[in-house]
């Protein structure tokens, strides 16, 4: 499932995110997510989260809910 509904991404889901740095290689992080950072309900580009470990990215794939 994709990141880019807000309704589908809850707090202490498992997730990969892209984050700002690894854009052009595509390069993605795995975690857990700490806080749903944006506010509106759909976003194009994937929903920006912080995970536990504190990294910042927008989720490009949701691995459990």
């Amino acid at each position: 499932m994709t990141g880019n509904h807000r309704s589908d991404i809850k707090v202490g889901a498992r997730v990969k995110v892209v984050q700002k740095q690894d854009q052009r290689s595509g390069r993605l992080t795995e975690g857990i997510v700490r806080d749903i950072l944006t506010k509106s309900g759909l976003h194009p580009h994937g929903i920006k989260v912080r995970l536990e470990s504190g990294i910042v990215g927008r989720v490009k794939e949701i691995l459990n809910g």
